[in-house]
């Protein structure tokens, strides 16, 4: 505070002592109830500073916005302290003074030295009550702020338009949803939910007025201005989420406005260029237009912002505008509606109010009026002058004067101007742009994405094994939308230089995805050109299709007709989240729950909307979504720039998911250390002894699940090789909890090699023969009838003497012996028939270079004693190599997001999808840990966490938790009890397996903890 300010809080401190003490003691209390700006504390009166959300000291006024009651009825009843303080205030001003607090100034913080030199001036030279920010970044123009009020004599009241919250003016900073988005939400909880953040984001850059929310009912779907910036056209819809949304910001110690009296929603002209034209009846606009005003004072509205409308029936000069008319300012809101909060104009170098009038004579014009604060007067020197001199002339009386600048100065005092503090610039940045508010905006997006078609219930797509294409139209980003389509499934990306190009491509395709997508700034024109309609129509007429529009809803006015749309769905906007969630909504992830806003044409009516159903797949969020700490997930790369640094693994993929959302998908390094090839989510790892849980286990527990096989049926029972051999009473429950006395595995491939350690003829040939046709790697294949060699040394093989744990390959080689034999498939095609194609886990397979390139497959090591070359596509495992890359054991390659999926089916007990795969009960007893009072953690093919100490996973997750590691460095956990899955898939073996510092150094584990330590509790 300068010089001056101190002088001046100094005499009007001694004012109000001296007028305090002249008070009756007895006078009558305050029916306003204060409100805690913070919403964890109860302030006291007498406290003199608290740590609000953002830790920064701020004064404790008494805060007179009002609790919100249905029965309330006086609103704006002013507490002593600040009748006193205002009227001490408004006793040293002289009439230039006083006349200036009306005047609320623009100021851009993008422009040059130059402005805010005039803008200082306009704040010292004739002490403006306020300012209007427009354009720019928020930390300059929080150090604007500073700076002006720190030249005023009094601290001026700060506004900006903000109706889709601070990214409306001000770049860097959230952009919430549009009002129409929020239309299609049924959840007025989620509307109150995005003022609070709204609130709290303008509170914390110095904003005392938030300029919204729009209450304009949009009953012209050709309004040039206000569309997507309204609820929608229903009254009581646009109301309600008015309300919702001004007690949100509200509750955050910020006033809001509603705009734009009486009603700019049926106009079909913008009045920041001409002065639209209202041809209705005083009922009309009593039941239609002035509803949601009349509703929301009695809720305890703040101030609202007058437009600049010709409404005949109310004001008869056609010149007058609405903002500069007697009949409708003060004699409609303020007398017969009652309003007595602060009313302001919208801004007055609009088109629609200065085009008849000359600076001066409009602010005079509109303070005649009634109006309270004069928004971005043209000339505020000439503006003064002209009201000074018609206060002269009399034309007004000091009262009205009063009247508003006392008005003006309560707000001060409410708003907390009475001890005025300088907006605290240290993390401003992440204060108005916290974490918490993507997890908003998921849930706003879940609750409005609306369904409008859903012919034979083509959504959500049931069946993954479909060949679905996609199309694109419109100039603006798809990425997120594609990327997170193609983590159902396969989805081909198809482009035509026509409609008959289009179709010609797209005849081989079950269904087609048609997405829309336009810019997503409110003043952009998102409508359809015809020739977008037209191709839109002729995809419909040759294709199943499924068309989503990333715009507002009045995109398809232009359609005559819906009936070749097998599905509709209106997203509303197009950004990154609303094209996750609708994609999810595609797949069944999450269910439609939005209810359309507006009416189009006759074909869909407000409030329709179907709901679909959810079949239970992966979806995505945030991690605050599923109560996790993203601040605390931030440590998760300490480890990984540790692993790759200290060359534990070059690169790596982690995925973490709770609650059936992958809130954490990354990849770190690259494929080698050359730092060539960076790792990609969508590449594919060897997941080594993963595929036991992936593979074979599943297999097995649907053998189980259909009594095919007990926990007491013995390997004898199952495979005649083991007949007659110390194996043949081994039974089920012994080999998947590793109890069997099995060996733990044994190096085949030595003794396929000469004393070079180089191939032998013998069983070896450069070119494929049916005699050799196990490709181990490039150029180099393997007898096939090695295989009896294999399983005869597996049943012969010696037994443990004493019956302990000890992991084995042995057991799944065996499992997935039986699993050929009995079904008379190789487990690479029994698991792709039964998990793999319905379960869209089309990057995971046995031999990858059947389908996909090497680039994508980071290599796993450079082989100097058995293949002589560097493995990359082939798995690692010397064994299953040998059995041409399908074994029970080994073999599988996956990428995070697949993995994920099968853990996820697990969680769910055998559901995923529209498939259960076994039953609950088959899940918990292969979930089961039989021996651990022997020492032995496993269960039925999962390992689990051990006891007493970190061995396989962090000591940190629960005895239910289940999962499986694998040699080249993953691993795959899911904890029923937190919900949370962890996927870590590296190369670690690149380029030599022979060291496993990462499973020394406890990455993995660590890893986790830190997951788990990320819960918010």
């Amino acid at each position: 505070m300068n010089y001056n300010q101190k002088t001046f809080f100094v005499k009007v401190l001694f004012m109000v002592t001296i007028v305090s003490i002249t008070i009756n003691c007895a006078s009558k209390k305050s029916n306003i109830i204060p409100i805690t700006i913070t919403p964890a504390v109860q302030l006291e009166k007498k406290k003199d500073i608290i740590r609000d959300d953002h830790e920064i000291e701020v004064e404790v006024q008494e805060v007179t916005i009002p609790k919100y009651t249905k029965d309330s009825t006086d609103y704006f009843s002013d507490s002593s302290y600040e009748i006193q303080w205002s009227d001490s205030i408004y006793n040293t001003l002289n009439l230039d003074e006083k006349i200036s607090q009306l005047m609320m100034v623009a100021a851009y913080p993008n422009k040059d030295e130059i402005h805010y030199t005039t803008v200082d001036s306009l704040i010292t030279k004739y002490k403006i009550g306020g300012l209007i920010f427009f354009q720019g970044g928020p930390i300059k123009q929080a150090k604007l702020n500073n700076r002006f009020q720190s030249k005023s004599k009094i601290p001026m009241l700060i506004g900006i338009d903000a109706e889709w919250g601070l990214s409306m003016r001000v770049d860097s900073t959230y952009k919430f949803p549009f009002n129409m988005t929020l239309g299609a939400v049924k959840d007025l909880n989620l509307i109150e939910a995005i003022g609070k953040k709204m609130g709290a984001e303008a509170k914390r850059m110095g904003i005392h007025y938030t300029f919204s929310p729009v209450v304009d009912i949009n009953t012209n779907p050709s309004n040039p201005i206000i569309g997507v910036r309204s609820f929608g056209e229903d009254k009581e819809d646009v109301t309600n989420k008015a309300i919702a949304l001004m007690k949100g910001i509200n509750s955050q110690g910020v006033f809001a406005t509603a705009k734009h009296f009486p009603g700019h929603g049926d106009t079909s002209t913008d009045s920041h260029h001409t002065l639209p034209v209202l041809n209705f009846t005083k009922f009309r606009l009593d039941e239609i237009e002035l509803y949601p005003y009349k509703k929301m004072f009695a809720e305890g509205l703040q101030s609202v912002m007058v437009a600049h409308l010709n409404i005949p029936v109310l004001e008869p000069n056609p010149a007058t505008p609405s903002s500069l008319s007697k009949n409708i300012v003060t004699d409609l809101l303020k007398k017969e509606l009652g309003f007595k909060g602060m009313i302001i104009t919208d801004a007055l170098n609009m088109k629609g109010a200065s085009n008849a009038f000359k600076p001066g004579d409009i602010e005079l014009a509109a303070f005649l009026a009634g109006n309270d604060i004069l928004l971005m007067p043209e000339n505020v020197p000439i503006a003064i002058e002209t009201i000074k001199k018609a206060y002269n002339d009399t034309l007004f009386s000091e009262e009205r004067l009063a009247e508003s600048v006392k008005k003006i100065l309560r707000h001060k005092y409410k708003i907390g101007l009475k001890k005025y503090k300088p907006i605290v610039i240290d993390n401003l940045y992440n204060d108005i742009n916290p974490v918490l508010n993507d997890s908003l905006q998921y849930a706003v997006y879940e609750n409005a994405i609306t369904v409008l078609k859903n012919d034979s219930k083509v959504l959500p797509i049931k069946d993954l094994s479909d060949k679905i294409a996609y199309v694109k139209i419109g100039k603006d980003t798809n990425t997120d939308f594609v990327e997170t389509l193609k983590k159902y499934t396969s989805v081909t990306e198809v482009t035509g230089e026509n409609s008959a190009d289009l179709n010609e491509k797209l005849k081989d395709f079950d269904i087609v995805i048609v997405g829309y997508h336009p810019s997503d700034k409110a003043w952009r024109n998102t409508n359809l050109t015809d020739n977008e309609v037209t191709l839109i129509n002729d995809l419909a007429n040759n294709n199943k299709v499924i068309v989503d529009f990333f715009a507002k809803p009045y995109t398809l006015l232009p359609f005559t007709n819906f009936d070749a749309f097998e599905g509709l769905i209106i997203s509303y906007q197009n950004n990154p989240i609303s094209q996750i969630v609708s994609s999810e909504i595609i797949f069944g992830a999450s269910q439609a729950k939005g209810k359309l806003p507006v009416s189009i044409n006759t074909f869909f009516k407000i409030n329709d909307g179907i709901t679909t159903d959810n079949l239970y797949r992966l979806g995505f969020s945030s991690p605050e979504f599923v109560g996790i700490n993203s601040e605390k997930l931030n440590e998760i790369e300490n480890f990984t720039t540790k692993a790759i640094s200290r060359k534990m693994a070059p690169g790596m993929q982690i995925l973490v998911a709770r609650k059936g959302k992958v809130f954490y998908q990354k990849s770190f390094g690259y494929h080698t250390y050359n730092e060539i090839t960076k790792v990609q989510n969508s590449d594919i790892y060897d997941v080594a002894s993963i595929t036991k849980v992936v593979a074979t286990l599943p297999n097995i527990m649907q053998h189980f699940d259909k009594k095919k096989l007990t926990l007491s049926t013995t390997l004898g029972e199952i495979l005649p090789v083991f007949r007659d051999t110390d194996k043949q009473d081994i039974n089920l429950l012994d080999v998947l909890t590793h109890y069997g006395r099995l060996q733990a595995w044994k190096p085949f491939y030595k003794e396929t090699l000469d004393s070079l350690k180089c191939p032998l003829d013998k069983y070896y040939s450069n070119t494929y023969s049916s005699k050799f046709s196990r490709k181990v790697v490039d150029s180099l294949y393997f007898r096939t009838d090695y295989h009896d060699t294999i399983m005869k040394y597996i049943a012969t093989s010696k037994l443990a003497e004493n019956k302990t744990y000890k992991y084995s390959d042995f057991a799944f080689m065996i499992l997935a012996e039986y699993l050929k034999k009995s079904t008379g498939k190789t487990i690479d095609k029994l698991t792709y028939d039964n998990f793999y194609k319905s379960m869209g886990m089309n990057y995971t397979l046995y031999n990858p270079l059947q389908k996909f390139d090497k680039s994508v497959i980071p290599p796993s090591e450079e082989d100097d004693y058995f293949r002589h070359t560097i493995v990359q596509g082939y798995v690692h495992d010397m064994a299953a190599a040998m059995e041409g890359g399908v074994a029970g054991h080994a073999g599988i390659f996956s990428n995070s997001m697949d993995i994920a999926k099968m853990m996820q089916m697990y969680l769910q007990k055998g559901r995923y999808g529209t498939k259960r795969y076994f039953s609950e009960e088959t899940f918990d007893m292969f979930n089961n840990c039989y021996y651990c009072d022997l020492g032995n953690r496993r269960g039925l093919g999962f390992d689990k966490p051990q006891s007493d100490k970190k061995d396989a996973t962090c000591d940190c997750v629960s005895m239910l938790s289940f999962g499986h590691t694998g040699f080249t460095g993953t691993i795959a956990w899911a904890d029923p009890e937190t919900e949370i899955i962890y996927v870590f898939l590296s190369n670690r073996t690149y380029p030599n397996s022979t060291y496993n510092i990462l499973s020394k150094e406890n990455i993995r584990e660590d890893i986790q903890k830190i997951i788990q330590d990320a819960i918010i509790k």
